[in-house]
């Protein structure tokens, strides 16, 4: 009897080849059909390898797919399977068996698998290490962090490359909106943000959906958590606070939870799935980084925006987010300054902090010296011989205690980057 109670369930989870079959055709001829977009910035720099899998990770609708169909388009031969696709809900690490024999009947012995939203297959780094030991090369997608990272870490340890994907940075927006690099197309990217579906449907609604399927698939039903009022009502709170500082302890008062790991691990799921940020106040015990309030940033200010009803209320906030986003693609190693006066990003680099930047709407005579002296600090403490301020749109050059110190337009820091 309990021989029988246990089958059933097996048999029913599994997908039949059959089926199976006319689901990878379906998506075969589905992907013929999408556009790939303009080419993203990314696609000169990856390419699939062999002995190493290439993981293409980032926040739900960021492009992490059509990446890959870019990556595809200058492929010859290879086999694709999307497993995002409701009809291959039920599909198993068993069932990986089943697809490549079915890729093989199909479209006979290639070289490259690609793989879209692999993390919904429990075990699925099973089938991929043994692809990789066979000399297969292969490119998958995933949007959790942290469950790539822990499966990455135990099967393909040095046997994967990961890379980061974001929403469009400001040179892609400029391509997609057919826009010139000016001032004028600079302030409407710093409101509308870089998601791809957003920018060409232009409905507030796509980026209000983005985040419920975010809080629910990838955070909620995930990690099965009851408490989804809370969750919710913490996100907005953060994306609506993003660049100000925040502690564990005051966040579980202010949302009335019993426990600060319940807070600790909410933050955690927001970071895993891309959502959110959280930078640490520099000090060197990594004991006190953990103790010390941090500052939160979003994925993407017009996720920001669309969710919450202040955040665009402070553009020197919307400044301060765009700015680390940027630096945060280049490196995690991010932090704050903070002692007599306040700085608000170095950059480690190799065990050393090798940047010091502060973001300013404007500098007025009203702040100047605040702004400077916030920058002076952090130059003179890591042996800096010169540190940046990064405002709206002014440029200008100063020569303060032997530091130089270099103003400019975020636009066109952007474009260097």
């Amino acid at each position: 009897m309990k021989t029988f109670i246990y089958a059933v369930p097996l048999l029913l989870s599994m997908i039949q080849k059959e089926t199976l079959g006319e689901i990878v055709e379906l998506q075969r001829k589905e992907l013929k059909l999408v556009e790939t977009g303009i080419e993203r910035e990314a696609l000169k720099l990856l390419k699939p390898m062999q002995n190493f899998a290439l993981i293409l990770s980032g926040v739900r609708r960021c492009g992490k797919s059509t990446l890959m169909r870019q990556i595809i388009s200058r492929t010859k031969g290879f086999y694709y399977f999307n497993f995002e696709d409701p009809r291959a809900v039920n599909f198993e690490v068993n069932d990986f068996q089943k697809l490549d024999q079915i890729f093989k009947e199909k479209y006979g012995e290639q070289e490259v698998y690609f793989f879209d939203e692999i993390q919904n297959v429990q075990n699925w780094e099973l089938f991929i290490r043994k692809l990789v030991d066979n000399k297969k090369q292969v490119v998958i997608t995933g949007s959790n962090a942290s469950l790539l990272s822990k499966e990455l870490g135990t099967r393909l340890t040095g046997r994967h490359l990961t890379y980061e994907v974001f929403p469009f940075s400001y040179t892609e927006y400029l391509k997609i909106m057919k826009a010139k690099p000016q001032i004028e197309s600079f302030r409407r990217y710093l409101f509308e943000g870089g998601f791809p579906q957003y920018l060409c449907e232009n409905s507030p609604f796509v980026l209000q959906e983005l985040l419920k399927d975010i809080l629910m698939r990838d955070i909620a039903t995930r990690h099965k958590i009851r408490n989804i009022k809370t969750l919710n009502e913490l996100a907005i709170f953060l994306l609506t606070n993003v660049g100000k500082e925040f502690s564990y302890n005051s966040l579980k008062t202010t949302f009335k939870l019993g426990s600060i790991n319940s807070i600790i691990s909410f933050i955690s799921f927001f970071e895993d799935s891309y959502l959110l940020f959280s930078v640490p106040k520099f000090d060197y015990s990594y004991k006190k980084q953990i103790v010390n309030p941090k500052k939160i940033y979003s994925i993407d200010n017009g996720l920001s925006n669309k969710n919450s009803a202040s955040f665009s209320e402070d553009e020197g906030r919307m400044l301060e987010n765009l700015v680390f986003i940027s630096l945060r693609k280049k490196s995690k190693d991010i932090f704050y300054f903070k002692e007599e006066s306040e700085c608000d990003f170095l950059v480690k680099d190799r065990g050393k902090i090798t940047q010091a930047i502060q973001v300013c709407y404007k500098l007025t005579d009203e702040n100047k010296d605040r702004e400077i002296s916030g920058l002076i600090a952090p130059l003179k403490k890591f042996e800096l011989n010169s540190g940046l301020i990064l405002t709206y749109n002014q440029e200008d050059d100063f020569l303060v205690e032997g530091k130089k110190i270099i103003t400019k337009p975020i636009w066109k820091w952007l474009l260097e980057k």
